[in-house]
């Protein structure tokens, strides 16, 4: 890597955005329109000859807000606590906002969240992320598509510890891009890599959204992250083996056969372990996180807390000549502001849970969905084109939010297992975020290629970018294929995880 290229720890987008995709606020013309669609969902509301209907309304509501660009939480609150007093009148809706709050965020096992979300921001605040796509990019660089399979398992590191596709796709875009452009890459192969590099982030724990749905479909915090663990890996596995294939196959593509620009020199096995020294209290944080779990000395969430705690330590050590009170400081911050919107939109979440139960509009919604006869395969690739469509307008959480409380009955109907479904759910919402023509990652990179510092000079258009999507999206498709085929790829590690703490329990 070029000691002069951008630092991917480079301000972000924030973690948890609006729902809408749009820049800056609505024009007039759509807040207009918004809040006329949002009137009419009222008086349909208001009118609904029977209760799912009246749920139908509320959902409408809830779409109307999202569009508009109204944070997330709100968007679920809202439309739900006016459905909950059109139909049960003002009692109800006086208990769901005294209950609903504590409730849904008062679980001992969410009390992980913001262990996880401290322990990434520390990190970040430590440099460990720079570190991290260094000795990433040495020790591949000398492969065929070495820097592109460096950056891919990178981005996999990066994003599981920041918590956020977005944005460590928005720093790593601008350190990788131009050092793949260097280095004589494709410049279609180089946006294409940092599209997907970051896809695999949210199933390697410590994951957020895997620790959010297991709070909505109430399943078991530990063995839902450890879920993630083997997929999210293998899919960061077929990007660098698609990667290492194109500079077997097209060597012009990766640079191989050509000259670029300021290519990057020879490294060395000694900076190759050199880098590997720069990086030891990250391995060091994975051995306390899932050696703890493993071996029954922690449960979940006494691990998360330990991993915190190290990754504290680790932080303060990093930054000892860089004032590292402040460097605490600044990632408590982010952390408390973090969870507190995540936190918020578990509260949305609760709400629209009762609404459905009182409008019984989930078991309809299974009855309808088993009414067409659909197998387990069947009932799945419906989902991979739900969630392909949905991902044109909405990121992963929001997604994640709209539609797991109405397709949690439908699981066992179909013989889905609810740790399997939670990764292949987080997946589909990714893959949603990158599939064009309007898949938010898309936008968000051909963005970060209009600057002259990145694009090295060479013209990137978005076609270029579409391009490279058409080479990288089969890659997923395949994989969820695999998925679908052996589900026992997500449930070897829990199951492995719940053996071994048997065993260390007297």
């Amino acid at each position: 890597m070029s000691e002069t290229q951008t630092d991917p720890t480079t301000p972000a987008p924030p973690l948890f955005p609006t729902a809408t995709r749009r820049r800056g606020r609505p024009s007039w013309l759509a807040l207009a329109i918004g809040f006329g669609l949002f009137a009419i969902c009222l008086i349909g509301l208001f009118t609904s000859p029977t209760p799912a209907v009246a749920g139908l309304w509320c959902i409408g509501m809830m779409l109307v807000l999202m569009f508009l660009g109204v944070p997330i939480a709100v968007s679920l609150a809202i439309p739900s606590l006016v459905g909950i007093y059109a139909l049960s009148g003002i009692p109800a809706t006086e208990n769901i906002l005294s209950t609903a709050p504590y409730h849904s965020v008062s679980k001992w096992s969410m009390s992980v969240l913001p262990m996880f979300i401290f322990m990434g921001m520390l990190l970040s605040q430590s440099g460990m992320t720079t570190r991290i796509y260094r000795a990433t990019d040495r020790w591949f660089s000398w492969l065929p598509g070495g820097i592109g399979i460096g950056t891919t398992a990178a981005g996999a590191g990066l994003a599981s510890v920041s918590g956020s596709t977005i944005g460590m796709t928005y720093a790593l875009g601008r350190a990788g891009i131009p050092e793949m452009l260097r280095a004589g890459y494709d410049r279609r192969v180089a946006v294409g890599t940092i599209i997907v590099s970051g896809l695999p982030g949210n199933l390697i724990p410590p994951s957020i959204l895997l620790v959010i749905y297991a709070g909505i479909a109430s399943v078991p915090v530990g063995p839902q992250l450890v879920a993630g663990a083997v997929p999210g890996i293998l899919i960061a596995v077929f990007f660098g083996v698609f990667i290492f294939a194109l500079g077997v196959l097209f060597p012009h593509l990766v640079g191989r056969g050509k000259k670029g620009e300021g290519v990057q020199d020879k490294v060395t096995w000694a900076q190759r372990f050199q880098s590997l020294g720069e990086i030891w209290g990250f391995p060091v944080i994975m051995a306390v996180l899932f050696g703890g779990m493993f071996s029954g000395t922690f449960t979940p969430t006494e691990a998360g807390a330990a991993a915190a705690l190290t990754a504290l330590i680790l932080c303060l050590w990093y930054t000892r000549n860089d004032n590292p009170l402040q460097k605490v400081a600044s990632a408590a911050f982010a952390t408390v502001s973090a969870t507190s919107a995540i936190f918020f939109i578990m509260i949305g979440a609760e709400m629209l849970t009762r609404l459905l139960a009182i409008t019984g509009l989930a078991p309809m919604m299974t009855d309808w969905i088993t009414s067409f006869g659909l197998n387990r395969v069947g009932f799945l690739l419906v989902l991979v084109a739900l969630y392909v469509v949905m991902g044109m307008f909405f990121d992963t959480l929001s997604m994640m939010l709209l539609t797991i409380p109405i397709l949690l009955p439908t699981l066992t109907t179909m013989g889905v297992d609810p740790l399997w479904f939670g990764v292949f759910v987080v997946l589909l919402g990714e893959l949603g975020m990158i599939t064009p023509p309007v898949g938010i990652l898309t936008y968000l990179v051909h963005n970060i290629t209009k600057s002259p510092e990145v694009n090295l000079g060479q013209t990137i258009t978005l076609k270029d970018v579409f391009t490279s999507l058409a080479w990288f999206l089969p890659i997923v498709v395949l994989f969820l294929i695999v998925m679908i085929a052996v589900p026992e790829m997500t449930q070897w590690l829990p199951d492995l995880l719940e053996n071994s703490s048997s065993s260390a329990t007297p």
